[in-house]
């Protein structure tokens, strides 16, 4: 079974504009709603790809009501933990006559420490073999900087792996506890080791240190554009002034309409392929396709499987993207 945690959901709004203008009233086209936050995103990218996970996050009032039919309507399913604030929302513009993206995302109602404690306490009673817990998104206002060291705690009791994808301190101490895979980008890895920022060639070292001190077996590190490096437990082991298992994929390149769950999407993809068993090459290829994938589609709408499979032929089909 796979888990995802969400911990700061969201129900967001995507609407398009043809211009935004100051002090004016501006006249959107329909808004469209998604069920939305990092877990949240990733279960749903595994729902499109055929997999199955139970979605687990917080939910209070109106707005919580709203992500829940949201998701049932997706048949995704779904377990909540009450909360005394509104769930928030987040707010996406389009701008028409320029193609920009606006984002605005609100932030979330401040937890209890009770609240946090009941998060934690129901991931531990998980019954049944848990094979993976994906924690995707940003902290809400409220819970501690070692609330994720607390769940890879947890995770390693529940006998799974726990793949984290979030950023600053919560990062930091998660990686301090060790977890199975990370997905940061390539600032949010700058950040990890101390440093302002890396050139794409110091990606890998900067991965190799992580690894090297336990922080995690394997790490994604999405790359924009240029795709994603993949470094594993096997290249910090290696000796050699060759190390095996880094593994660089190439993005294709696409008509971009909107950045928004591009990374849920790869950290989704990734999840599938371990669940299915595939090699760590597969699995950051099926990645990078679903996270190109969703970049193709307007709003929030994340990916198509159809795009993923033409996406994946592709990058299949291209030399240099094997370990070295």
């Amino acid at each position: 079974m796979i888990i995802t945690l969400t911990l700061n959901p969201a129900v967001d709004v995507s609407t398009t504009v043809d211009r935004l203008m100051p002090e004016h009233k501006l006249r959107c086209a329909a808004p469209r709603y998604d069920a939305g936050g990092g877990g949240i995103n990733v279960s749903k990218a595994l729902r499109r790809l055929g997999g199955s996970s139970l979605c687990l996050f917080p939910s209070g009032g109106a707005m919580g009501a709203l992500l829940e039919q949201l998701l049932a309507e997706r048949q995704i399913e779904y377990r909540t933990l009450p909360m005394s604030g509104w769930t928030r929302q987040s707010f996406v513009v389009t701008e028409t006559s320029s193609h920009q993206q606006f984002r605005f995302g609100l932030p979330g109602p401040t937890w209890t420490e009770a609240e946090g404690e009941s998060i934690l306490a129901e991931l531990r009673s998980q019954a049944g073999p848990v094979e993976y817990v994906v924690v995707s998104g940003s902290l809400p206002p409220g819970l501690p900087t070692d609330f994720c060291a607390r769940i890879a705690r947890i995770v390693k009791d529940l006998g799974a792996r726990l793949v984290l994808d979030t950023s600053g301190e919560p990062l930091k101490q998660a990686v301090n506890e060790g977890v199975f895979l990370l997905k940061p980008n390539v600032g949010e890895l700058a950040a990890l080791v101390g440093v302002d920022k890396l050139e794409l060639d110091e990606v890998d070292d900067a991965a190799l240190t992580i690894l090297e001190k336990g922080g995690c077996e394997v790490m994604a590190i999405s790359l924009g554009p240029a795709g994603a490096l993949l470094v594993t437990k096997e290249a910090a082991e290696s000796k050699t002034a060759t190390r095996r298992g880094i593994l660089h994929v190439s993005a294709p390149t696409v008509k971009k309409q909107s950045t928004v769950g591009a990374g849920d999407s790869m950290v989704g993809g990734m999840v599938y392929a371990l669940q299915q068993g595939w090699s760590y090459e597969d699995m950051l290829r099926l990645g990078v396709a679903c996270g190109t994938a969703a970049t193709m589609n307007p709003g929030t709408e994340l990916f198509h499987k159809d795009d993923v499979e033409r996406l994946l032929n592709w990058i299949n089909q291209q030399a240099g993207s094997a370990f070295c």
